[in-house]
């Protein structure tokens, strides 16, 4: 924001620089301009003000008293100080584009490797069923192994007995049967 002061000589009260400082500084704030400048006539015998460019932003942030022949210059060195500003400002977003980069892939690999342990853990989980179920099914399979063996030994046993049984021994104590068979081997012959 540029403001232009002058006086002329027939003006009977003499203002300074300083007296519009405040409101050029109000200005520059309504409009959102980041630099103004007093392009200023007023206090010719001012030396400060008659040797170039004058910082005032100690009194008034960003702004610059000049006179008329300074004009192109500070013109100059504020561009030159926008070109450098946008530099940095794009220099930044990079650097804010590489970290979010970063930190996307930094939050990327915390899911992965958060999904990862997840399913490593469920695998677990399910591989310590299955050698349960494992465990189990040998345990039963080791019953029946068990019960096959006992019925194995039950039919050995009583094909041992069936080899043993004989008319003579189902006989032997029953005097009835014992006449009846002999009544029998008789008449056969």
């Amino acid at each position: 924001m540029f403001e232009m002061k002058n006086e002329g000589d027939e003006t009977a009260t003499k203002k300074t620089n300083e007296a519009f400082f405040k409101e050029l500084d109000k200005d520059r704030m309504e409009k959102k301009c980041e630099y103004a400048v007093l392009v200023t006539l007023l206090e010719a015998d001012n030396e400060l003000y008659n040797t170039g460019i004058v910082d005032v932003s100690h009194k008034h942030e960003r702004m610059y008293v000049v006179r008329p022949q300074f004009f192109i210059p500070i013109i100059t060195v504020l561009r030159n100080a926008a070109l450098n500003s946008m530099r940095y400002k794009s220099e930044l977003a990079l650097i804010r584009s590489q970290s979010i980069d970063i930190t996307n892939f930094e939050n990327e690999l915390q899911l992965f490797q958060d999904g990862f342990m997840k399913n490593v853990k469920d695998s677990s989980n399910k591989f310590q069923e299955a050698m349960d179920g494992i465990d189990a099914t040998i345990k039963k399979l080791e019953g029946v192994k068990e019960a096959l063996r006992l019925s194995n030994k039950h039919l050995l046993t009583a094909g041992n007995k069936v080899e043993n049984v004989s008319v003579k021994r189902l006989t032997r104590d029953n005097p009835t049967m014992a006449k009846k068979f002999a009544d029998l081997d008789e008449d056969t012959i």
